[in-house]
């Protein structure tokens, strides 16, 4: 846990913050959209507030930012979806913060709410999904510390230990459950346990074809340090700068499938010989 600080952040501001907002709860049914400059509920925002609605918590609501307007309404400046899901559960009323805007400042106030937020990371929901015990998250962890690899977010190694850094987040999760945890384990082993050891190989493209060559044949798998020996006398950084130089984007990945195939079958024949 750490406190608030302005530390470094320069000269103090001293804007008009306008009249300070109000919090209290407001029934659903007082609540209108400006159609003029707030978003239309597409296809996807119907899958977006039902995902909201199957794991509501008031703990996950964030207040509904509204202002007054006339005939004892109030216009919803942001939080459209995530009352329509609390609609969606049954709730009659929702946290809100009233603030005091025409209808100008209204959308001055969208446009500054939704464009000033702070992106979050891929790497960032990693890290709060591994806090919150999330299954998936807790066991990319434990992979990534069999094959010494650290998400770029994580900060720095609690010992003197050698870690790779990534930040393929998302390419982890998807190999890990289309591959399960063995064949994302030795993949990354590949590079990090290997004189391949080199932080720009742990990227989405290299890491989907590690997994899917060694998929296919699980005795390479399973075959231990042989195949950590066997990349020892690959050259898997050369292989993508040769496929980046001579595939298309959308051929990349399995141009490297078929190098590395090739690479791995020529170094794993003594192995099948005997």
């Amino acid at each position: 846990m750490k406190p608030i600080s302005i530390e470094g952040l320069g000269c103090r501001c001293n804007p008009d913050p306008g009249p300070a907002p109000m919090l209290q709860w407001v029934n659903i049914a007082k609540l209108v959209v400006d159609t003029s400059y707030q978003r239309n509920i597409t296809p996807r925002s119907r899958t977006n507030i039902a995902r909201i609605a199957a794991n509501f918590r008031w703990a996950y609501f964030a207040p509904v930012v509204i202002s007054p307007i006339e005939q004892d309404r109030f216009a919803i400046i942001d939080g459209q979806h995530r009352t329509t899901a609390a609609a969606l559960c049954g709730h009659d009323s929702v946290p809100c913060q009233i603030v005091i805007a025409g209808e100008t400042e209204q959308a001055a106030a969208f446009k500054a709410i939704n464009a000033n937020r702070t992106p979050v990371t891929t790497g960032d929901l990693f890290v709060a999904a591994k806090a919150a015990g999330e299954i998936w998250a807790v066991e990319l962890d434990y992979i990534c510390s069999c094959a010494d690899v650290r998400l770029s977010n994580q900060g720095p190694p609690s010992d003197k230990s050698s870690f790779v850094t990534t930040r393929a987040v998302m390419a982890l999760r998807l190999c890990l459950k289309r591959y399960g945890r063995d064949t994302l384990i030795t993949a990354l082993q590949s590079v990090t346990q290997t004189s391949n050891i080199d932080p720009g190989l742990l990227n989405p493209r290299m890491i989907k074809a590690l997994c899917e060559v060694i998929d296919r044949t699980p005795e390479w798998r399973d075959s231990g340090l042989a195949l950590l020996d066997a990349f020892d006398h690959i050259d898997l950084a050369a292989i993508q700068r040769r496929v980046q130089r001579d595939a298309s984007l959308s051929e990349q990945t399995e141009r490297l499938c078929q190098a590395i195939q090739s690479a791995l079958c020529f170094q794993m024949m003594p192995l099948a010989a005997e």
